[in-house]
């Protein structure tokens, strides 16, 4: 029995779990939960912070929520090896994991960004939430300097977490600038050379675009 994957379609945290488990090869059972769901017993029953992704694997009788932690347990239980997080070389690992808390923080500035926009509070994308985002791409800018990907010369799992992020900024949000971003434009090129890039993102990020516009109802 394939491990059931809960999501909301348009999460970034969520996209990155399925371009995670397209990458080793692994068929999901994938359900989307509507934010207004979350909190029935049956979900809290699962997740207790009511959040998504959450991850149920009957074969192993697991469950486990937040993205970052189910793409670990998925590379470590279902890879064929560790290339997407290398847990046995202690350096690589640090740094992927130190990634993986970039991430945080820039889905965080995001959700800033459109929350309040979604919600009907504000009409556009401040100023400020917009200069907090860019403001964090120029740490991503610095993390990709000399380097093909986030956390060295080879894809990981971070690279596919931050990717579902800046899809969403480049193609919901506002472009990316090339000349302030060269680093970030290339590698956002490669990230959608991948097979299931557009696949786990185009739609979404369009929907996600509808909704800033207002074009689809409100949230």
């Amino acid at each position: 029995m394939s491990p059931k994957l809960y999501i909301f379609s348009l999460s970034p945290p969520s996209r990155a779990v399925l371009m995670i488990a397209k990458a080793i090869g692994l068929e999901l059972d994938v359900e989307i939960v509507e934010r207004e769901n979350l909190r029935t017993e049956e979900m809290l029953q699962l997740n207790p912070q009511h959040t998504v992704p959450i991850l149920v694997d009957p074969e192993e009788n697991f469950t486990i929520w937040d993205s970052h932690a189910i793409a670990v347990y998925l590379v470590g239980q279902y890879a064929e090896d560790d290339s997407l997080y290398q847990k046995n070389d202690p350096k690589k690992t640090a740094v992927i994991n130190q990634r993986f808390q970039f991430d945080s923080v820039l889905f965080e500035k995001c959700k800033a960004a459109f929350l309040p926009v979604i919600m009907g509070v504000q009409d556009d994308i401040s100023e400020e939430a917009r200069d907090n985002i860019i403001e964090t791409l120029g740490f991503l800018e610095i993390f990709l300097k000399d380097k093909a990907w986030v956390a060295g010369d080879d894809m990981t799992v971070a690279d596919l977490s931050i990717l579902a992020i800046v899809s969403t900024i480049n193609d919901a949000l506002f472009p990316i600038d090339p000349e302030r971003f060269p680093n970030i434009i290339e590698w956002y090129g490669r990230g959608k050379e991948l097979p299931y890039f557009e696949e786990c993102n185009k739609e979404a990020n369009e929907r996600f675009k509808e909704l800033i516009k207002h074009e689809i109802p409100l949230l």
